[in-house]
């Protein structure tokens, strides 16, 4: 039993050091290969029309391009 007992403080304090470990660096968990974004896929599934959300992002990601590529004309060098 005390065994047991043993195995599963050291599994609590190891979970623990992950929890703290994570809220220090604010960063998104990811897997360790990239997942679907390291093999250049965009969307998860296959349709051929986006959901709604989905376009928005496209529509307000073509926006961010655009201004970007006005600024870059109008930038002085």
């Amino acid at each position: 039993m005390q065994t047991i007992f043993l195995a599963f403080i050291l599994m609590l304090v190891v979970v623990v050091g992950m929890a703290i470990g994570f809220l220090v660096q604010r960063k998104a968990i990811t897997g360790s290969c990239g997942g679907i974004g390291a093999l250049g896929m965009e969307k998860a599934c296959d349709c051929d029309d986006p959901c709604d959300d989905r376009k928005a992002k496209m529509a307000a990601e073509e926006a961010r391009k655009e201004k970007e590529q006005a600024w870059q004309k109008q930038r002085i060098h």
